[in-house]
């Protein structure tokens, strides 16, 4: 893709350009000696075949991956990990499809790049249930309300769901409706969304 220039001839700050810039600095700490002084000297040709070396904590299993500077954590969760519950919808962090939780916050993991993840604990829809096949509250609330219809948003509202119970934001339901807002559903389950998350706070503060 070419480069946007201003009036004067000057490159201008495209996404892909800051997007790039961006990861490369969050993945200084963990890259090979040649790939960092690629980084810093852009004189320097990159070996295209050195990768970051990171270490998550899925879902409480310890994986370590070697993953290209750009790769995101919802793609290294999908392509690396192999687990495929956390969707790919818009790519921009605007339908919350791709939520999962980082350190027990709600992250985007489609804006979140893997090696910033680094040393983290990461949870995802697939270890929200026991390890005995008991579904979480939230997860069984949402079958008792029908709370989906295709089905694609749901591990993201459900991990935002979880979010919301734990950070105190579903004493009503409009405290419930603002805070899910950032996770669109195409099907407009959303009533049934919030009497799901209303069903499961019980036995989650219980």
């Amino acid at each position: 893709m070419p480069e946007h220039l201003d009036g004067d001839d000057k490159p201008s700050v495209s996404r892909r350009r800051f997007l790039g810039a961006t990861a490369s600095t969050a993945a200084l700490p963990f890259m090979g000696a040649s790939a960092a002084r690629a980084v810093a000297d852009p004189a320097v040709k990159p070996d295209p075949g050195a990768l970051l070396n990171v270490s998550l904590t899925i879902n409480g299993k310890d994986h370590r991956l070697g993953l290209d500077v750009r790769t995101t954590l919802l793609d290294a969760l999908r392509d690396h990990v192999g687990l495929t519950g956390s969707k790919k919808g818009c790519d921009h962090g605007q339908c919350g499809a791709c939520t999962v939780h980082v350190d027990g916050q709600r992250t985007l993991s489609c804006l979140t790049l893997a090696a910033s993840a680094h040393g983290r604990v990461i949870e995802t829809i697939e270890g929200l249930a026991s390890t005995d096949g008991k579904l979480h509250p939230m997860q069984q609330a949402f079958i008792d309300n029908d709370a989906f219809q295709c089905g694609y948003c749901t591990p993201g509202q459900i991990m935002s769901a979880v979010g919301c119970v734990k950070e105190g934001h579903a004493d009503n339901d409009d405290a419930i409706r603002e805070y899910m807002s950032g996770n669109l559903c195409r099907c407009a389950a959303y009533p049934n969304i919030v009497a799901a998350i209303n069903q499961a706070k019980t036995q989650m503060e219980g």
